[in-house]
């Protein structure tokens, strides 16, 4: 048996996770068949495990594996018809694969990875089903990672993809990037995969790790390549957003990977370059036109982000204000009362936040109650806030989040 390459096994699956969607997209494009292109791409990374093992891994690894799994394409054409009595459009399909140039240029995967984009996120497609499929093709989560977000069963997941994946074969809807002129419907749907996608990179929903950066970086990717097609405010306005959150990434946790608050970080190590490029976003988006809730959430980060280090929290509860009109949510009602508690005291943010208990929303979400808890500590009632931090850690998935938790809760038990 040969041995196995770790060193290439463990750089092979670093690039799987971070280039398959747009190796996949590429294929899509080329073969015209979700199925077909997976198992394509799929046999591209396993004959990439051999050869790059012997040979070393390429200059442009991506192409490599484009033009690896469309050979692999014409193998299976040929495997499940004789090659003479293939029909027409096959043949010609054939052809054309066989005469594709080898070398795929950059802006080719790129523009592939925004026509997939797009083609998930069509309007012939069930909305509940868009953010899904395009999770999954686009961004290669797992079937699994997205049903924990959507807190259904994998099983359950794994049907919605599929069924998104039918729908676009039999209605033969177009690999392209719409017109300018159909973007704007388009739009919402492409901005909130980006958004999701984004959230799983800055705080990993399970698993060992907060962060996961390649998440982070391919929404940040994704948002510019949106925004070099329609130079729309909302855009701006998610781009600023999570260049400013992602700006911290280097502060957020300690060398063990535990979680440091925002208001005990070392704001030396926030990427600069990040914040001034996300701000001048905001103040484009503001001046552009109309304001969405992606730009009024860009515009609140970017408060916590000032150089001074001093937050006009007035300022920050307007913005929250406003954000409850453009989009209610009990959640932007947890952060508001947040910055209220910064502003006016403990007491006034936890009435807020026992507000939105009473009304039944956000019982299961352990955010809610952690910050319950630490306002709880603010406020001198260590035995509620130990109930409350108890009640998150009932409820957290994430291992970092436990361990912060654990670490809480025990100082708070031997005081």
């Amino acid at each position: 048996m040969k041995p196995v390459n770790t060193a290439i096994n463990q750089q092979l699956s670093q690039l799987y996770k971070e280039q398959s969607g747009k190796v996949l997209a590429t294929l899509v494009r080329l073969l015209g068949d979700f199925e077909l292109a997976e198992e394509a791409m799929h046999e591209a990374f396993s004959v990439a495990l051999d050869s790059w093992g012997n040979k070393g891994i390429p200059a442009n690894p991506t192409p490599w594996l484009i033009s690896t799994a469309r050979f692999k394409a014409i193998d299976t054409f040929r495997r499940n018809k004789r090659f003479s009595e293939l029909e027409a459009d096959v043949q010609r399909l054939i052809n054309e694969l066989e005469e594709y140039n080898h070398e795929v240029s950059t802006q080719e995967i790129e523009d592939d990875q925004l026509r997939m984009i797009f083609t998930c996120c069509h309007p012939a497609i069930d909305p509940k089903i868009q953010i899904p499929l395009t999770l999954r093709e686009v961004c290669g989560l797992s079937t699994e990672e997205i049903a924990s977000a959507y807190l259904v069963s994998p099983s359950t997941m794994a049907q919605r993809i599929v069924r998104g994946k039918n729908k676009i074969q039999k209605a033969k809807i177009p690999f392209v990037i719409p017109e300018i002129t159909e973007l704007p419907e388009r739009l919402e749907g492409v901005l909130l995969v980006i958004y999701l996608v984004f959230n799983e990179g800055y705080a990993a929903s399970n698993g060992d790790s907060l962060l996961r950066v390649d998440l982070s970086n391919e929404a940040i990717r994704l948002a510019r390549l949106v925004l070099s097609l329609l130079p729309d405010s909302e855009v701006m306005g998610l781009l600023a957003l999570m260049l400013l959150h992602e700006s911290r990434r280097y502060a957020r946790t300690d060398a063990d990977g535990n979680i440091i608050l925002l208001e005990d970080q070392d704001r030396s190590l926030w990427l600069q370059t990040y914040i001034d490029e996300g701000m001048a976003l905001v103040q484009q988006a503001f001046t552009n036109g109309q304001v969405g809730s992606y730009t009024l959430q860009a515009a609140i980060a970017a408060e916590y982000a000032k150089s001074t280090g001093i937050t006009d929290w007035n300022q920050v509860i307007r913005l929250y204000s406003l954000l409850l009109q453009v989009e209610p949510s009990p959640v932007v009602e947890l952060n508001r009362a947040v910055a209220i508690a910064m502003r006016d005291g403990e007491e006034a943010g936890l009435k807020i936040i026992d507000s939105i208990l009473a009304s039944g929303a956000l019982q299961d979400y352990h955010k809610l109650h952690s910050t319950r808890g630490e306002l709880l500590v603010r406020s001198g009632q260590i035995s509620s806030a130990i109930a409350a931090f108890e009640q998150a850690l009932v409820l957290v998935k994430q291992a970092p989040e436990k361990r912060f938790l654990v670490q809480k809760l025990a100082q708070l038990k031997s005081q």
